[in-house]
Formats: structure tokens, C-alpha cells, sequence
């Protein structure tokens, strides 16, 4: 049986190196299931892991749960600790995984909020005058042209781009590689921040969008400022950058239904996950067909 001692912060640093270099998972997503295993181990107290079983997880879950924790983050948090305890079972000769067998309380599923097309456009249509203001556009018009997620954006440098072949090569989860296509808006605004990125970037930095420090720049930056332009452009739902890739998906789902394209270009492994796009769509056709239908607004 492990020794308490094993349930230390080293361990959870071998595990996260693990997930890095073995799972090849993003340091955001990373940094999330580490953030997960801390609540494990502030639930755990002194208790050491190799001997928790299965009551005293589903006791931690409710625990979590009464919190105000929700089902899907709860899902995620049991998915978290189910991977730790397999690698402690791998690594460190673990006797088993407590958590196998449970599921989180079902949570009610939401749709995921878009922007419609004007607000969209309205949010990108920036006033610039400074090389910050420049980076920020080129960001933005990139999430929105493109779809991508806050983790492929800040991973990009410049060699990803093929600007006269208006493409980008973007890695995503599970470090796999796709190429998807650049708007004309999203070339020009990446153009006028090439122009003057030098101003911002450090010599050496090979990062495509940078900070105030001239270093690579961070996911929190990328959120602070999409919140603070979508408050300056008068977008009344909190902006965030996966808002902007629901956008994406839902506007070029209503121009072509194409579901495979939209599937391969927002990377996902499965359609079925694209599938949640399909609704979106609906939901705004209905909105159309209620507001402008003579019959459907008229009551029996």
C-alpha cells in the first residue's frame, strides 16, 4: 500500500507531467484536471488516497454538489480523479480506482448561446489606433472567421499562416493538426497586425500574438479583452471565446448546412457533437417563422 506521503504535490506534478507528455494534453487542459485533483486532495484531508474507496468519493461528489457545483462540472471533476487514480494505479502501484462506476448528476442540457450575425459583426467592426488594438481585432476576426478554441489561438505562430492560400493550420485537442480556411475580414485584419507586431514582440518570441510583455500571450488576457471590446461595442451578453467559435459554427451551419464541413473545421472528433449546432439552427428558424408567419401569430 502507498505510503501517505505519496499524496504530496509531487505526485499530482508526475501526473501532470504525464497528461503533458505522454497524453499529449494543452497546458490549459492540464492545468484544469489540476485544479480538479487539488479539490481531491483538499476533500481528502488526511486521508490517503490508496485508501479512499467508492462511498467516500460519491460522499465528495455530494459534497461538491451541494456547493453549488453543477452536473457537467461535476462529470468532469469524476473524469479528472477516474484519470489520477489510473495513473497512481499505473505508477505508483495503486490497488484500485475508487471512482470507476460513478456518474455525476445529470445535468440539464443547455444549448450554447451564439451571437447573432449583426451582433457578430458589430463586435469585430472595431475603431483601432493602437498596435493593441490591432492584435485584438486580428484575434477576434480569427475566432470568428475560423472557430477556434482559446487554447489553438494563443498556440499559433506565424508560420501556421498561409495567407495567399487564406488557410491556417491550427493543433487541437489531442495535439492533432487541421487545416481550416481564413476570411477575408480575418486576412487583413492578420495583416495589419504582422505590420506592426515587431513593435510588441520580443526578439526571439515565435508566438504569432503577444503581450504587453512581448512574450507569448495568455488565455486570461485573450478573455479580459474580448469581455472589456464586447462592453465598448454594446454586446449585452458577456462575449467569451468560445461564444464567438458557437458563432461561427451557427452562422456557417445557417448559410450552407453543411454539418460534415462545420464538424472538420471546429475539429471535432465525433459529429455528434456538432450535432448540438443543428438545434441552434432550428431555434432560429422558429424565431423567424413565429416572428414573420401571418399564421403563427395568430392564437385559436
Amino acid at each position: 500500500m502507498p505510503a501517505a506521503s505519496a499524496d504530496t504535490p509531487a505526485t499530482l506534478q508526475g501526473y501532470l507531467a504525464y497528461l503533458r507528455y505522454e497524453r499529449n494534453y494543452s497546458p490549459l487542459t492540464a492545468e484544469n484536471y489540476a485544479r480538479d485533483i487539488r479539490r481531491l486532495l483538499e476533500l481528502a484531508g488526511t486521508s490517503p488516497l490508496g485508501e479512499l474507496k467508492n462511498h467516500h468519493i460519491r460522499r465528495y461528489i455530494a459534497q461538491l454538489h451541494s456547493s453549488g457545483l453543477g452536473g457537467r462540472s461535476l462529470a468532469r471533476v469524476l473524469s479528472a480523479w477516474r484519470s489520477f487514480f489510473a495513473y497512481l494505479m499505473r505508477d505508483h502501484g495503486y490497488p484500485g480506482n475508487p471512482c470507476v462506476g460513478l456518474r455525476a448528476p445529470k445535468a440539464p442540457k443547455a444549448l450554447p448561446h451564439a451571437l447573432s450575425p449583426d451582433e457578430a459583426v458589430r463586435l469585430v467592426d472595431m475603431t483601432v489606433e493602437t498596435p493593441l488594438d490591432l492584435r485584438d481585432k486580428a484575434m477576434f476576426e480569427l475566432f470568428y472567421s475560423s472557430g477556434l478554441r482559446l487554447a489553438e489561438l494563443v498556440s499559433l505562430n506565424p508560420s501556421d499562416m498561409d495567407l495567399a492560400d487564406a488557410s491556417i493550420r491550427v493543433t487541437g485537442k489531442g495535439n492533432k493538426t487541421r487545416i481550416v480556411p481564413l476570411g477575408s475580414h480575418a486576412i487583413s485584419a492578420l495583416q495589419a497586425w504582422l505590420a506592426v507586431r515587431c513593435q510588441l514582440a520580443s526578439p526571439d518570441e515565435p508566438a504569432l500574438f503577444v503581450g504587453k510583455s512581448g512574450l507569448r500571450i495568455s488565455p486570461r488576457t485573450v478573455q479580459h479583452q474580448l469581455r472589456q471590446w464586447g462592453i465598448k461595442q454594446g454586446i449585452a451578453s458577456g462575449v467569451h471565446p468560445h461564444l464567438l467559435r458557437h458563432s461561427f459554427a451557427t452562422h456557417v451551419l445557417q448559410s450552407s448546412g453543411d454539418l460534415r464541413a462545420v464538424q472538420e473545421m471546429l475539429g471535432h472528433a465525433s459529429i455528434s457533437t456538432t450535432q448540438v449546432y443543428t438545434h441552434l439552427d432550428f431555434q432560429y428558424l422558429a424565431k423567424i417563422y413565429d416572428g414573420a408567419h401571418p399564421r403563427a401569430r395568430k392564437k385559436p
